[in-house]
């Protein structure tokens, strides 16, 4: 079996690139998860400031943004296989 995987094409201007799925999905991940890391570190943070990330909004923030980022924009796509 051999693995394929499309590859698209790039954007060529800035108004193609604001709106395909090279600027969108990443953005996206990164808006929701700065905010999941926000509600997170208000409802379930440690308020004692002894907690490194929950303790600290901002490490909440950066957290979160950085889990965002990498769920949407995985190293690890897999192909799908072709017989």
């Amino acid at each position: 079996m051999e693995k394929s995987c499309e590859t698209k094409k790039k954007p060529k201007t800035i108004k193609e690139f604001l709106k395909s799925s090279w600027f969108l999905k990443p953005f996206l991940g990164i808006l929701i998860g700065g905010i999941a890391g926000y509600l997170y570190y208000h409802f379930a943070g440690c308020k004692s400031g002894t907690c490194m990330i929950t303790g600290n909004p901002y490490l909440s923030i950066l957290a979160g943004i950085f889990l965002g980022y990498f769920m949407v924009n995985s190293p690890c796509k897999s192909c799908s296989t072709q017989n």
